[in-house]
C-alpha cells in the first residue's frame, strides 16, 4: 500500500541545483538514498505562484489548503518550527517530524521555552544535525523527556582514488562572503600569505547580496555562486578548504564535504563546527595569525599535508546512505503504526549475564563487561541484569536454593519497563519459557553467547542440554568457537562465530614499543579464584604442559600464574604483568578447537604481546604467521620461543601487526554491531572474519 511522506522546506528554500541552500542539499542527498523515495514528495518555494507574494504564513497555509483532505502518513518540516501550529491544526493525526539545522533559540517558533514545550507535545521526532544544534534546544528545559531527539548529521559519499598528483596549490573558502563566516579573516589571511609565497591560490565559492559593502580583495578569487556538484570538484583538485565562522555554525558542512576528497579543513572551535574535529585541524584561535601560522606549517611539509588529508578522510564516517538509513528508520516506526516510538539510530539493549560485581573489580576486562562497551561506544543504550548477583542476594537460611520464578519476574517487569530492542543472554540457562514468549509477541529480539569451549566432549556432556534449552528460543546465538561442530543440526543456522573482543579503553598497552620488557613470557591459567595448584583428583592437562616448558627453558624469565604454587592473578595485577612482558602463551583447557580461545587472546594480542599458540586451534584462518606464532608440539614451542628471544626486532614487528589487525576488525564496536546486523537491527559491513571460518 502506498504511503505519503510530504517534506516541507523552508520558505525561499529552493531544490534547483543551481540555487540549492544547505537544508535542500540535505534533503535532496538523503531522499535520493530512501527506500520510500518513491513516497516522498516535496513543498517548496518552487512550487508556489512566483506572480503571489509569499511570507512563511501564507507559504504553509498554501500547503495545507491545499492537501487538507489528503491522507499523509508523515509530514517532514525543515528547520520552520513556527509552521508546526498550521500543520496539527489541519492534520491532527500524522505522525510529524521537525528537522533543526540551525540553533533553535535563534529560530521563530522555538526560540521560547514555551515555545519548545509545545514543539515537544505535538511532535512524534525531532532530528539535530549536531549535538550543540539539541543541546541549545534543551536549555533552560528541566525533566523533559528526549526519547523523540535524534542526532542525524549531514552526509557525504566520500570520492575513491583521489589522485594527489591532479591537485592545485588551492586555498579555499566556501559559504556566505560575510564577517559571519568569517570571510574578512580569510581575507586578511590572503593578503598576508600571497606575500609570504604568491604560488599558493586563494579562492571563495559563494555569494553575498549585500557584497557592495565588503571590500573587494585582490588576493582572492572569488567565484561566487556554484553548483554543489561543482563545489566538490573544487575539494577534489584543492589542498586546503578554509571555514572559520565567527557566529555559531550547527555543524557546518564544510569538513564533512571537504574531507571527502582528500582536502585538509580548517575550522574555528565553535559550536557544532567542533563536533568535526576528528576529519579537521581546529584552530585554537580563530585569528588571522593562527590561520597564517597553520598554512605556513602544512604548505611547507608536504609529507605532514599528506598525512593530515589521509587521516581526516580515513575518520569521516559520515555516510550519506548510513545516514539516509537512519532516517527511514524513524519512518519505518511511524509507518508501522508502532505506538511506542523508539530512537532509530540508538537501540536499546537488555543484556542478561554475570557482570562479576562480586569479584570487586577483579573481572572488569570480562567479555560481557566488555561487549556491554563496544554497544555503549556505538550509541545503543544497554540495560543489566546479572543473574548470579540477583540470584545470589536473594538466597536465605529458609529459601536456600535459587528462586528462578523472582529472577524471571525480574526479567519481564525489566521488559516491560525499558522496551527493549533486543534481549541478550549470556551463559544463562534459568531463563523461563514465559520470558521468550513475552519477546516474540512483543518483536524483541532474542540473542545468546557462549564463549566456552564447544568439543565433542561438550556435545556429550551436561553443558549441552542447557545450551540446546536457549538455542530452541533464540533468533541468534553467538559462539567463540567454529559453528560447523553444529552442521548436522537443525540448529545450525542460528549458530555465528565471533571472536574475543579487543576494547581500546581496557586494552590499550602497546608493548611493541617498550625495549625494556621484565618477563620473557607470560602465561595465565585458573583452578579457582585462589587456587594456583589442582584439587585432588583433579587433572588439567595444562599444568604439565607449563611445567615442562618452564623446565626445558631455564633461561628463560617466565611470568606464570595459576600453576606450581603461583596463585592466578587478576584485575590491574593481570594487567601490570602484561605490561612487563614481551611474550605469551595461549593455552586452553581441554582439546584443542577450532577457532577457540580464551579471552586471554584478546588481551596478550590486543597490548601488543607476541602469542603462542598451537597449530590445532587453526587461528591461521584469521591470522598469518607474520602476526601470531603457531606451534605443532612443546619441543617446536621451545625453539620457536627462544628464536623470538634474540630476535627482537622481527617479535616486535609481528606483534605490532597482529595488534593493529585485532583493534581494526575484532574491537567491541565491530563485534556488537554484528550481533546487531544478524537479526536486522542495524545495516553494518560484514566483518572480515565472516567468510573466513
Amino acid at each position: 500500500m502506498s504511503k505519503k511522506i510530504f517534506i516541507i522546506l523552508p520558505y525561499k528554500e529552493s531544490l534547483r541545483p543551481d540555487f540549492a541552500g544547505a537544508v535542500s542539499l540535505y534533503v535532496k542527498d538523503t531522499t535520493k538514498y530512501s527506500k520510500y523515495k518513491k513516497d516522498i514528495k516535496f513543498f517548496s518555494s518552487d512550487n508556489l505562484n512566483k506572480n503571489k507574494l509569499f511570507r512563511n504564513k501564507n507559504y504553509i497555509l498554501s500547503f495545507c489548503n491545499k492537501y487538507k483532505n489528503t491522507k499523509i502518513d508523515i509530514i517532514e518540516i525543515h528547520n520552520r518550527p513556527e509552521y508546526l501550529k498550521y500543520i496539527k491544526e489541519f492534520f491532527p493525526k500524522t505522525k510529524i517530524k521537525l528537522f533543526f539545522h540551525n540553533d533553535p533559540l535563534s529560530i521563530r517558533g522555538s526560540e521560547s521555552i514555551e515555545e519548545r514545550k509545545f514543539i515537544l507535545d505535538n511532535t512524534n521526532a525531532i532530528i539535530f544535525i549536531s549535538r550543540w544544534v539539541q543541546k541549545m534546544f534543551y536549555s533552560g528545559l528541566k525533566n523533559i523527556d528526549i526519547s523523540k531527539s535524534n542526532i542525524i548529521s549531514h552526509g557525504i559519499n566520500k570520492k575513491k582514488n583521489i589522485n594527489f598528483n591532479k591537485k592545485e596549490k588551492n586555498i579555499l573558502f566556501v559559504g556566505k562572503l560575510n564577517k559571519a563566516k568569517g570571510y574578512h579573516i580569510f581575507c586578511d589571511v590572503a593578503n598576508k600569505f600571497k606575500k609570504y609565497d604568491p604560488s599558493w591560490n586563494f579562492i571563495a565559492i559563494g555569494n553575498e547580496t549585500r557584497r557592495k559593502i565588503f571590500p573587494l580583495n585582490n588576493s582572492v578569487t572569488e567565484l561566487g555562486y556554484l553548483k554543489n556538484s561543482d563545489v566538490l570538484k573544487f575539494y577534489e583538485k584543492s589542498e586546503i578548504a578554509v571555514g572559520n565562522s565567527v557566529w555559531n555554525e550547527p555543524l557546518g558542512r564544510i569538513a564533512i564535504e571537504s574531507s571527502s576528497r582528500k582536502c585538509l579543513p580548517i575550522i574555528s572551535n565553535i559550536a557544532g563546527l567542533s563536533e568535526s574535529k576528528k576529519i579537521a585541524h581546529v584552530l585554537k584561535y580563530n585569528t588571522a595569525n593562527e590561520i597564517f601560522k597553520y598554512l605556513k606549517k602544512i604548505t611547507f611539509n608536504k609529507n605532514y599535508r599528506r598525512k593530515k588529508q589521509n587521516l581526516f578522510y580515513e575518520q569521516n564516517d559520515f555516510d550519506l546512505k548510513k545516514i539516509s538509513n537512519n532516517l527511514d528508520e524513524i519512518r519505518k516506526d511511524f509507518l508501522n503504526n508502532q505506538n511506542n516510538y523508539k530512537i532509530s539510530k540508538n537501540k536499546k539493549i537488555l543484556h542478561i549475564a554475570n557482570f562479576n560485581e562480586n569479584s570487586d573489580g577483579r573481572l572488569f576486562y570480562s567479555f560481557a563487561n566488555k561487549l556491554n562497551n563496544g554497544f555503549i561506544k556505538n550509541n545503543h543504550i544497554v540495560q543489566i541484569i546479572s543473574d548470579r548477583v540477583y540470584l545470589k542476594s536473594n538466597k536465605s537460611i529458609i529459601k536456600p536454593f535459587n528462586d528462578n520464578t523472582k529472577f524471571n519476574d525480574k526479567i519481564i517487569n525489566t521488559l516491560k519497563n525499558f522496551s527493549p530492542d533486543i534481549m541478550l543472554i549470556g551463559h544463562v540457562f534459568n531463563i523461563e519459557e514465559r520470558i521468550f514468549n513475552y519477546c516474540k509477541s512483543n518483536n524483541i529480539k532474542i540473542c545468546s553467547w557462549y564463549i566456552d569451549s564447544v568439543s565433542k566432549e561438550f556435545l556429550k556432556g551436561e553443558k549441552k542440554i542447557k545450551f540446546f534449552k536457549n538455542l530452541k528460543y533464540v533468533d541468534k546465538c553467538f559462539i567463540t568457537s567454529s559453528p560447523k561442530i553444529f552442521e548436522n543440526h537443525k540448529y545450525y543456522k542460528k549458530i555465528h562465530f565471533i571472536p574475543n573482543p579487543v576494547d581500546s579503553s581496557i586494552d590499550n598497552l602497546k608493548n611493541f614499543e617498550n625495549k625494556k620488557l621484565e618477563f620473557d613470557v607470560f602465561s595465565a591459567i585458573s583452578h579457582g579464584q585462589n587456587r594456583g595448584i589442582l584439587k585432588k583428583g583433579k587433572y588439567d592437562e595444562r599444568e604439565k604442559f607449563l611445567k615442562d616448558l618452564i623446565t626445558f627453558l631455564p633461561e628463560i624469565k617466565f611470568a606464570s600464574f595459576g600453576v606450581d604454587n603461583f596463585e592466578p592473578i587478576w584485575g590491574s595485577n593481570y594487567y601490570y604483568y602484561l605490561s612487563k612482558s614481551k611474550m605469551s602463551l595461549n593455552i586452553s583447557r581441554g582439546s584443542y578447537q577450532r577457532l577457540y580461545s580464551s579471552d586471554r587472546i584478546a588481551s596478550f594480542i590486543g597490548n601488543g604481546l607476541l602469542v603462542f599458540i598451537n597449530r590445532n586451534t587453526e587461528f591461521n584462518k584469521l591470522f598469518t604467521e607474520k602476526e601470531i606464532i603457531l606451534y605443532k608440539n612443546i619441543k617446536d614451542l621451545k625453539e620457536k620461543i627462544k628464536y623470538y628471544l634474540v630476535n627482537d626486532k622481527i617479535r616486535a614487528k609481528i606483534s605490532k601487526a597482529a595488534y593493529i589487525k585485532y583493534h581494526k576488525h575484532m574491537n567491541n564496536k565491530i563485534i556488537s554491531n554484528y550481533i546487531l546486523n544478524c537479526v536486522n537491527l542495524n545495516n553494518s559491513k560484514k566483518p572480515f572474519w565472516h567468510n573466513k571460518i
